[in-house]
């Protein structure tokens, strides 16, 4: 049987939003990407940024304990013929027996809210290079903006499928998860990359009726597979309830995308 995290898997490789490119100019501004480092992507899921990175860097490592996660990155890497790129099955709590080589940056995106966010950074003390650095990425709603009304739809066709609970909330830019951004800063300030530095953007994401349900499907708590038999009456009703809302079909909203960058304080 399919697991969520498996059955979300392409759904999340075509329609989670990529990062903008103000990130990707950020690290090789820090790090100096200049095609000769060697990166690693952990939590990497179907390797977003992994594939973003490829073009700046000699080699990238996505490491991530699902399979389908990592099958999805391996196939798009190889349709965009990126042959400097290891799809890797594991977790940050073993990551160490991966035996990597030097890693000049890490890059975690949402999934370090998953990891034991104190032994991670120490695990990684012994394997970055001295100038090399973490960089945790997330997207977040803006302070003090509503969510947007479409949302609610959403949530609401969830629940009656689902239940009151994570499958209903707005999972793929939910500030109030447990280890949000501010909290995983505090915890890299406690760590050997005690030097954070934190810059962020805008983005405004529009939306099809189709990129809405395929970013509801590519939450493991609303993946394919929960659904079961009711997977074709879910996506037939949250179609109708998203017309009803918006019958132009044009659903838009703003997130934060937040950086962390993580540096050694040096003598």
């Amino acid at each position: 049987m399919s697991t969520p995290y498996a059955s979300a898997a392409p759904y999340y490789a075509r329609y989670r939003p990529p990062y903008p490119a103000e990130f990707y100019e950020l690290l090789a501004d820090r790090f100096a990407l200049d095609g000769s480092q060697t990166v690693l992507d952990l939590g990497a899921g179907p390797g977003p940024i992994t594939l973003a990175l490829a073009p700046l860097a000699d080699q990238v490592y996505a490491v991530d304990p699902e399979p389908a996660m990592l099958a999805e990155g391996a196939r798009l890497a190889e349709e965009r013929g990126l042959a400097n790129t290891a799809w890797l099955v594991g977790d940050a709590a073993g990551i160490g027996r991966l035996c990597l080589p030097r890693i000049d940056l890490c890059v975690i995106g949402r999934a370090f809210h998953l990891m034991d966010r104190d032994r991670v950074p120490a695990d990684l003390d012994g394997m970055l290079a001295p100038r090399g650095g973490i960089v945790l990425v997330d997207s977040v709603p803006r302070t003090g903006v509503p969510r947007p009304p479409w949302a609610a739809v959403v949530e609401e066709v969830c629940a009656r499928f689902l239940g009151p609970g994570p499958g209903g909330a707005d999972e793929w830019d939910d500030a109030d998860r447990p280890g949000g951004p501010e909290d995983a800063e505090d915890h890299l300030a406690k760590s050997p990359f005690s030097r954070v530095e934190t810059v962020t953007w805008d983005q405004t994401l529009r939306h099809t009726v189709d990129q809405v349900v395929g970013l509801r499907f590519s939450c493991p708590s609303s993946g394919p597979a929960l659904f079961g038999d009711r997977r074709a009456a879910f996506e037939s009703e949250l179609r109708h309830a998203l017309l009803d809302h918006d019958p132009a079909g044009r659903y838009s909203r703003t997130v934060r995308i937040r950086a962390a960058v993580a540096t050694r304080r040096r003598a």
